[in-house]
């Protein structure tokens, strides 16, 4: 089905957009895999937090352009000392910002996973209240492959999503896992046909917001409690 999507704001790296309740932040960088400098970062900050704010938005949905890639992790040609170097030629980590704002944003975030979700980007995909993965989306870690890890969302709330010994397999192996695999693990919700993955989100975005945006607000309050 084809949908007006509004767009709310126009940015260089993102694309911010609404359709009947639902707000959509799409990373814009396909040339790349999707993959995020500080600058994507900043401007998904922003974008979410219009979203928070917006009393029109229930849910928000994070996705990236195209069908190869939901996102790739951090740009390494932007790489540094200390961080990610973006416009401003200073060395930043704002990604952590980002991953707690997903977490206590007072509304459900779902990844409308195509494509590879791989280091940063599966982190992206975790710290999601829900995940729906195309039939060729895959998942994976690869930081420790380059000297590079996650210390927090990416590996402490993994190990309570899919259990200690499946994290430890996905850090220390760096292997790719199918969007099957990915449901067996609890670390998707549902895979459906490439083709039909909008729909179904869209479908669960409607289902959601029938419900009191108050006690939801609050249900994730409570899950995320002791993360």
């Amino acid at each position: 089905m084809e949908r007006q999507w509004e767009t709310l704001k126009e940015y260089k790296e993102i694309k911010y957009e609404f359709f009947e309740g639902i707000a959509k932040v799409t990373i814009n960088r396909p040339e790349v895999h999707n993959a995020f400098t500080p600058n994507t970062v900043q401007e998904m900050i922003d974008a979410f937090t219009r979203a928070r704010d917006d009393e029109r938005v229930g849910v928000i949905v994070l996705t990236g352009e195209g069908d190869k890639a939901f996102c790739s992790g951090g740009d390494q040609k932007v790489r540094g000392h200390g961080g990610y170097v973006g416009d401003d030629q200073i060395p930043r980590l704002n990604v952590l910002d980002l991953q707690r704002l997903i977490r206590i944003i007072p509304k459900p975030v779902i990844a409308m996973v195509k494509g590879y979700a791989i280091g940063g980007g599966n982190v992206l995909q975790v710290v999601c209240d829900l995940t729906i993965a195309a039939d060729n989306a895959k998942f994976g870690q690869t930081g420790p492959k380059v000297g590079s890890f996650d210390a927090g969302y990416g590996s402490g709330y993994l190990a309570r999503i899919v259990g200690h010994k499946k994290a430890r397999e996905i850090w220390y192996l760096c292997r790719q896992y199918d969007a099957q695999q990915a449901l067996d693990m609890g670390m998707a919700n549902t895979v459906v046909p490439l083709a039909d993955i909008e729909d179904e989100t869209v479908q669960w975005c409607k289902e959601i917001m029938r419900h009191s945006p108050t006690a939801l607000r609050f249900l994730k309050a409570a899950m995320n409690a002791d993360t």
